[in-house]
């Protein structure tokens, strides 16, 4: 039975087969055909009409050459193009991507971009020969983001291996309980309020620019783009109250950091942080100068510059794209830099030296802590140059003694 089954299957495809042979060759059947006819002559159509199904090919005698032969392809305007290749807009595109302006109402010197739909090419340090905005892109992506994040990683574990290998820098002496008022209530005033817009700039700014490394795999795109947004607002409030702080800052110390020579011997023994000794210095030393005269009025005014001038808070300027785009890589540079300084200003301030942060917070310190960290600042308060209690402020339980300071004992 089976071996019968097996027959007639075989039997069916034969048949089926031959049918279809058939099907696709009347000839083969002893159908009779005409012959076929020469080139050009009337019974090639006919005999394409027969076809079955009706379809025609084209004679490939009759095919017109490509429409890209033409000697003036690459000359033509887009009404030319869409005659000959209906809708191929190469030519528009092709202008669009040269930077070619176009026509608009608004008045060339309110909206010198309003006709540009992609901007001209140039070359930025760090890109390729491309349009503007490629170019910005690829500076940003290919060279700010990775080395600045390196720059900041390698500061953070410069710091790390300093704090754990020689730990914070400490007294030598005992505190004698007399203290001398080193900064004014005026003066934390000024100093906190630029640290809080500094540590609140940074931190919104390297979310911003990192968070998408860090953040964005462990809290998910939806809550992300909502701290992103927020830490943006918060960004360009911040901004120019920042530069505020760095008016105030510049006008309240410029005059105890002005250079001096003790300033070049301290620097010549690196402030003594590698042998064990501290070089003596005035109120603040070369460390303190090189802090506020690099990171204070050189990348301070670079940063607020460049960052009122992408808030648009700068008056006569038209604001373009490509100057927006320089603005955004200096001051993305500036910042970096001015982070990678501030934060061993930090370190010292707060890990690195005790009662450093005491001092900013009370504003007052230790007379061996001003001896053994500021000797000339020390020597010139107690021969009475620089006075003991500088500010008028009144307390009803004073926190500290406010003592006479004795001679140096050194």
């Amino acid at each position: 039975m089976i071996k019968a089954l097996h027959a007639l299957v075989l039997a069916g495809g034969f048949a089926c087969g031959l049918a279809m042979a058939q099907a696709q060759n009347p000839a083969a059947g002893g159908a009779v055909t005409a012959a076929p006819a020469a080139p050009g002559t009337a019974a090639a159509p006919a005999a394409a009409a027969s076809a079955p199904g009706g379809i025609q090919s084209q004679n490939i005698f009759e095919v017109k050459p490509e429409a890209s032969a033409d000697p003036n392809y690459l000359n033509q305007s887009n009404g030319e193009r869409a005659k000959v290749q209906p809708g191929n807009n190469a030519p528009m595109w092709r202008q669009v991507g040269q930077g070619v302006t176009g026509t608009s109402s608004l008045p060339r010197s309110q909206a010198p971009e309003a006709g540009n739909l992609i901007q001209p090419f140039v070359k930025y340090p760090g890109s390729r020969f491309t349009n503007a905005g490629e170019a910005w892109r690829q500076v940003r992506n290919d060279w700010i983001i990775p080395y600045g994040a390196a720059l900041l990683f390698v500061v953070l574990l410069a710091i790390a291996i300093f704090y754990f290998t020689r730990g914070p820098i400490g007294l030598h002496g005992t505190e004698t309980g007399r203290k001398i008022e080193r900064f004014t209530p005026f003066e934390r005033a000024t100093h906190w309020s630029n640290a809080i817009a500094f540590v609140t700039l940074a931190v919104s700014g390297l979310v911003m620019a990192f968070g998408k490394f860090f953040l964005l795999p462990v809290i998910g795109a939806a809550l992300f783009g909502w701290l992103t947004y927020a830490l943006k607002t918060v960004h360009n409030i911040v901004g120019p109250l920042f530069v505020v702080t760095l008016v105030l800052m510049f006008i309240t110390f410029v005059r105890d950091n002005l250079p001096r020579v003790a300033d070049l011997k301290w620097l010549a023994k690196g402030g003594g942080l590698f042998g064990g000794q501290e070089v003596p210095s005035h109120r603040f030393n070369a460390g303190e100068k090189v802090v506020f005269w690099g990171g204070i009025l050189v990348l301070g005014t670079i940063v607020a510059a460049s960052g009122l001038f992408l808030d648009k808070l700068l008056p006569g300027f038209v604001y373009t794209r490509g100057e927006m785009q320089i603005a955004h890589m200096v001051h993305a540079v500036a910042t970096m830099l001015m982070m990678a300084l501030i934060l061993g200003h930090i370190y010292i301030g707060t890990l690195g030296m005790k009662g450093a942060y005491d001092a900013m917070r009370h504003g007052y310190v230790d007379e061996t802590w001003a001896r053994e960290h500021h000797a000339l600042w020390y020597d010139d308060v107690a021969a009475g140059k620089i006075p003991v209690q500088r500010s008028a402020e009144a307390h009803a339980t004073p926190p500290v003694s406010t003592a006479r300071v004795e001679g140096n004992p050194s």
